[in-house]
């Protein structure tokens, strides 16, 4: 018997498929919240299989304490930077994420909406009507800024990226810009997108969206030096993770207004949001919910129990990392 150990509850459709295999013996976390670390190193014991979510952090540790037997860890998400990978190569463990289309298409809605959102001070003109402030239409009242015809500049073209641009250069007349470490052919066939190095792209940019991994790489990526490469009357906005941004120096540039504004879903260290973020007016914080819709969060179950079945099988899961 197969024993996979899942450290919170997923959407039913992805456990139900993997209950129905009798060689497996499920055990779901009883919690409705993120494992504490003492229970996911006693829980995971003898676990053949360990079923994660992004807020897990999956080192040497959580593997030495699930002993030898320990041969998959299928994480439930995109990324995969709370696994440590090179230790679990070093171990033989096989690492699977869950990437797919409805994923992407489902967080390219949601950087849309909050770039809507941003220009059309959506969450400010809601906050002013609640408090009872409108007393009647003026021209000049809470103006804020047109996104037809502007320029969005995509920092990282993969999967999501690529589905942001598209749907606002067919949709908007929106120009292109994008910044990656090789060139995507295809976006720019189908956008006319244009590369740029990342400073480039930030100088020229109305919009600026983050869809990078998070890697040595990519922490802190956009400091206080690129904020200040961009235009004054520019948004950012970041969906990928949340180290990628400074966060000290984000509320620093937008306290003394060095940009517009941000759209920001992910945060430096989760699930704390910085009071310095939250005071601000423009600002959009949602809670890592980009990818939070009924559909997606299916989808990615479906994935992540393809994936066990695909190992368990003997074949190479569909998402295979390491």
């Amino acid at each position: 018997m197969t024993k996979v150990f899942v450290t919170r509850h997923i959407p039913e459709v992805g456990l139900a498929m993997l209950r129905k295999r009798k060689d497996l013996h499920i055990v779901v976390a009883p919690q409705d919240k993120a494992i504490s670390r003492r229970k996911l190193l006693r829980s995971v014991r003898g676990a053949d299989i360990l079923l994660s979510i992004l807020t897990d952090k999956i080192d040497a540790a959580v593997m030495d304490a699930a002993g030898s037997k320990l041969k998959m860890i299928a994480n439930y998400a995109v990324g995969f930077d709370n696994i440590a990978l090179k230790e679990a190569k070093r171990r033989g463990i096989v690492i699977t994420n869950t990437p797919g289309p409805e994923i992407s298409e489902t967080v390219a809605e949601h950087v849309i909406a909050l770039m809507f959102a941003l220009a059309h001070r959506i969450v400010e003109t809601d906050a002013f009507s609640r408090r009872g402030n409108y007393h009647g239409w003026g021209p000049e009242m809470l103006l804020g800024c047109d996104v037809y015809g502007t320029t969005l500049g995509i920092v990282g073209g993969g999967a999501i990226g690529s589905a942001v641009a598209k749907r606002m250069h067919d949709g908007f007349g929106v120009t292109i810009l994008y910044t990656d470490i090789r060139r995507n052919k295809k976006l720019e066939a189908e956008t006319g997108a244009k590369f740029r190095t990342l400073p480039q792209l930030l100088k020229q940019s109305d919009f600026v969206s983050l869809h990078v991994p998070l890697l040595p790489s990519t922490h802190h990526m956009i400091g206080m030096r690129e904020l200040k490469l961009m235009k004054p009357t520019a948004f950012l906005i970041n969906t990928a993770r949340g180290p990628v941004i400074d966060e000290a120096a984000l509320i620093t540039a937008l306290t003394h207004h060095v940009i517009a504004g941000a759209g920001i879903d992910v945060y430096e260290h989760e699930a704390h949001i910085p009071r310095g973020l939250r005071k601000l007016k423009n600002i959009i914080l949602t809670p890592h919910t980009a990818s939070a819709t009924h559909g997606a969060r299916n989808a990615i179950s479906i994935a992540v129990a393809k994936n066990i079945l695909a190992f368990i099988d003997g074949k190479t899961p569909p998402n295979a990392i390491a």
